[in-house]
């Protein structure tokens, strides 16, 4: 029996107190200068969509808890997608969650790919998003 894929986890520090982290994670504007242009608000239940390279993304929120935590359902495939900030001291750890994934050999649909191939292109896009594009955005 296979079992499902791990969560994609990027957990990073960064030089900015939680509160200037949080608005760079929970306004469309922000989230467009360092993810994908979105139409995003900050309220439980608001659908939107995040225009991805395979198209519009539909999208909900579904866990909004300033400043410390902020989760959507990303795409029709089961994701969900976390953004976790802890205070320390004056910056901030910041934890994305990329759940929701099934077994290695499933078909993402809109991608025509495996969930493993995905995966494992999505686990490097997360990397250099939180680690380049986040932190130029939030420490620029």
């Amino acid at each position: 029996m296979e079992t499902k894929l791990q969560d994609i986890i990027q957990t990073i520090v960064l030089n900015a107190p939680i509160q200037k982290v949080w608005e760079t994670v929970s306004t469309p504007e922000a989230i467009a200068s360092w993810f994908m242009p979105n139409d995003f608000q900050l309220k439980v239940g608001h659908e939107f969509h995040i225009q991805s390279p395979f198209g519009p993304s539909p999208c909900k929120v579904i866990e909004v808890n300033p400043p410390n935590k902020l989760s959507f359902i990303w795409d029709t495939d089961g994701w969900i997608v976390s953004f976790i900030l802890k205070e320390i001291g004056d910056k901030t750890e910041f934890t994305l969650i990329h759940a929701g994934w099934k077994q290695p050999n499933d078909i993402i649909t809109k991608a025509n790919d495996t969930s493993s191939v995905i995966r494992e292109k999505m686990a490097f896009g997360w990397k250099a998003i939180v680690q380049d594009r986040l932190r130029k955005v939030v420490e620029g």
